[in-house]
């Protein structure tokens, strides 16, 4: 073999070898490109775990808001020259409006505290002339005392009483188809008047009342208006708001 056939065919196996050495890191650039495409597509997915895992915050259940509770104070009897104006200063003082369902006879002289009483945004209802059993009574006889009373209410606050309340609670079918007023009732009894006894009326009340419910008390007591403050300072605590009896629901 000739010196230019040697040279030939040594610069074709020179060519091979770089084609194939050539061809070996292209196939190694490729699988170094594909693991590493391979590394970086996990790394993302577990990034994106990490994302939607959630966190300690979005985990935490938040406590519903309490239902609002309301309860109604009415007091019978009144006006009172003695207690009714204290009464009506710890309401004011407590930001409470409370009814009061008055007697006729009791309004004559204590005129400026049933202007007050309206003034500052307590529902003043009818009771009776003279604390009367009304289905004891002839029928007019009723209607008349309730009427006269209604009047003397709205002598003094210019507004006809549109809830009364009959005394012991004591009513009948004549009666509801002929008295204009709305009737109201009690759900909680305080027997404030029995029991004379601040600690015990309040212990009763508190005991007995729920959501909705209409306490009944009398403003002729000084027993009766000092549980009346514990009664509404101890319920405030225990979240319930007092309305009147016309912002709850009477059947």
């Amino acid at each position: 073999m000739n010196f230019k056939k040697q040279a030939v065919l040594l610069l074709l196996l020179l060519c091979v070898d770089l084609c194939l050495g050539a061809g070996l890191f292209v196939m190694a650039g490729e699988r170094f490109e594909t693991a590493g495409k391979r590394a970086a597509a996990k790394q993302q997915s577990l990034a994106s775990v990490r994302r939607e895992k959630p966190s300690a915050a979005d985990l935490t259940v938040s406590s519903p808001e309490p239902e609002p509770r309301v309860v109604a104070l009415t007091f019978d009897d009144g006006p009172n020259a003695k207690y009714t104006e204290t009464l009506l200063d710890g309401l004011k003082e407590r930001g409470v409006r409370a009814s009061f369902f008055l007697i006729g006879e009791s309004i004559e002289g204590n005129e400026e505290i049933v202007k007050r009483m309206d003034e500052e945004g307590h529902l003043v209802g009818v009771h009776c002339l003279r604390h009367a059993d009304l289905t004891r009574e002839k029928l007019e006889e009723a209607l008349s005392q309730l009427n006269e009373t209604r009047e003397l209410i709205a002598g003094v606050t210019g507004k006809a009483p549109e809830y009364m309340r009959p005394p012991y609670g004591s009513w009948n079918d004549n009666l509801s188809e002929s008295v204009s007023m709305e009737p109201v009732f009690w759900n909680v009894d305080s027997i404030d008047w029995k029991l004379k006894n601040t600690s015990r009326i309040v212990n009763k009340v508190m005991k007995d009342t729920g959501d909705g419910d209409i306490i009944l008390m009398h403003d002729e007591f000084s027993t009766s208006v000092e549980a009346a403050f514990q009664i509404i300072d101890n319920l405030q605590a225990k979240g319930y708001t007092f309305v009147t009896v016309d912002e709850l629901s009477i059947d």
